[in-house]
């Protein structure tokens, strides 16, 4: 086996554990807004290394779409730092999109490891990661005070944490 298959089955790992744990602290009922920030970070740092490794062994592909790349970067980057300069840290909605643009990603990551580039995968990738970056920004602005576990944009026009804050005012 070489480097590029054992990073590709060591991130394929990776992947599978992390969906594994959060199914395991919701079927337990062990979850904590701690865990949820935890898991957070643990979703970017897993992110992040399959973006190294995309760089590494698919150069190629990441040069020829860097720009689109970056162009759908750069929304997530705006997000974090209005979480950091609202908060004090980033966000942990873990809503439903951010979920299923987890999955795309990981899907798309997996298989330019695999296999190489699927062009609608990335396509698909990229807007739905831009739709759940615009719908964090959203909830940001709809929650005064830090708070994990917002399903969505729907849910949290109905989350009794928010509608206290509101008749605070």
């Amino acid at each position: 086996m070489d480097e590029r298959q054992v990073f590709s089955w060591m991130l394929l790992i990776s992947y599978s554990t992390d969906a594994m744990d959060g199914m395991i602290a919701r079927g337990l009922k062990i979850t904590s807004s701690r865990g949820s920030q935890l898991d957070s970070v643990g979703d970017q740092i897993t992110f992040t290394i399959g973006l190294i490794g995309c760089y590494i062994f698919e150069p190629a592909f990441i040069k020829q779409n860097l720009t689109l790349i970056i162009i759908a970067f750069s929304p997530y980057l705006i997000q974090m730092a209005i979480a950091f300069m609202k908060y004090g840290k980033a966000t942990a909605f873990h809503t439903y999109m951010a979920k299923l643009s987890a999955i795309i990603q990981s899907m798309f990551i997996l298989w330019l490891l695999f296999f190489g580039p699927v062009y609608w995968i990335f396509y698909t990738m990229i807007v739905i990661g831009i739709l759940e970056t615009i719908e964090e920004i959203t909830l940001i602005f709809m929650y005064d005070n830090w708070v994990d576990g917002v399903k969505g944009i729907y849910w949290a026009l109905q989350d009794k944490r928010r509608l206290k804050e509101i008749k605070k005012e």
